[in-house]
């Protein structure tokens, strides 16, 4: 009997070790404050994996870029970042109403959970007008998720990318995840569709000053044929279709999607 009460006291003590040892990452994902359509996606948008190869850290200064109303990657960052800082850099307001709805919108979420985004910092990016507000000194990491071909639609797409160079240290890592399009699409292609090309998005960070350090294929989506008639925007979660051939939209899921490393070099 001594010998079964000694063995649970040991499991006992083995599971409440393991608690205290649990994975941060894990724990910000699984977390009870996540959005459950939000939650939803993530078999499309692989979160931990995505992290995990963009090397971001705990202890880590993060920027992430136009984290647009809901703050779908905010409520991973935010908790995770317990012992780092996050940087949200959102629309400019001021100079569209969809800009000012949508930074209205992150601001009231932040707001309404401070015990989970009390630490987020808020700051501005507007790549047209050469504005990223970063903390002097630089950043570790840098991470846009499906932004560039809005950059692309205001002709501002090498502007974001040189700014993304400044801001961070030297060994800093930029993260991009977007939206793919078939090798050879062309610009004004691209524009209208929301995808965009792997050579594309390489040449504007290697025209900045970064270094490609690998690429990898989390988000890819093999269903994604990329010629949609309202481009990306027709795939959920936008569905701008509405109810039409819903159905066949919803069964290829999100968008096929690269997932690209740059790393700004320690010496020019």
């Amino acid at each position: 009997m001594k010998t079964i009460v000694a063995a649970l006291f040991w499991v006992l003590a083995l599971a409440a070790g393991a608690d205290d040892h649990s994975d941060p990452l894990t724990e910000a994902i699984s977390g009870e404050h996540r959005t459950p359509d939000f939650a939803a996606r993530d078999k499309f948008r692989h979160p931990a994996e995505t992290l995990e190869f963009f090397s971001v850290g705990p202890d880590m200064s993060v920027i992430e870029i136009w984290p647009g109303g809901g703050g779908w990657y905010t409520e991973v960052l935010a908790p995770y970042l317990k012992q780092g800082t996050l940087y949200a850099a959102h629309f400019p307001a001021g100079i569209l109403p969809y800009y000012d709805d949508n930074l209205k919108k992150y601001q009231l979420k932040l707001a309404d959970n401070p015990a989970v985004y009390g630490r987020v910092r808020l700051s501005v990016f507007d790549p047209k007008r050469e504005l990223l507000e970063a903390p002097e000194g630089g950043v570790d990491r840098v991470l846009t998720f499906r932004n560039v071909h809005n950059w692309l639609r205001s002709e501002s797409e090498q502007s974001a990318f040189e700014l993304f160079f400044e801001v961070l240290k030297p060994g800093g890592i930029l993260g991009v995840v977007e939206h793919r399009a078939k090798p050879g699409t062309d610009w004004s292609t691209m524009k209208v569709s929301g995808y965009m090309t792997e050579a594309y998005v390489i040449e504007l960070a290697e025209k900045a000053g970064f270094v490609l350090d690998d690429r990898s294929e989390i988000n890819a989506n093999a269903l994604d044929t990329t010629d949609h008639p309202k481009g990306v925007w027709t795939l959920p979660p936008t569905l701008r279709l509405k109810d039409q051939d819903r159905e066949k939209y919803l069964a290829i899921g999100e968008s096929d999607r690269m997932t690209l490393r740059f790393i700004k070099p320690e010496k020019p």
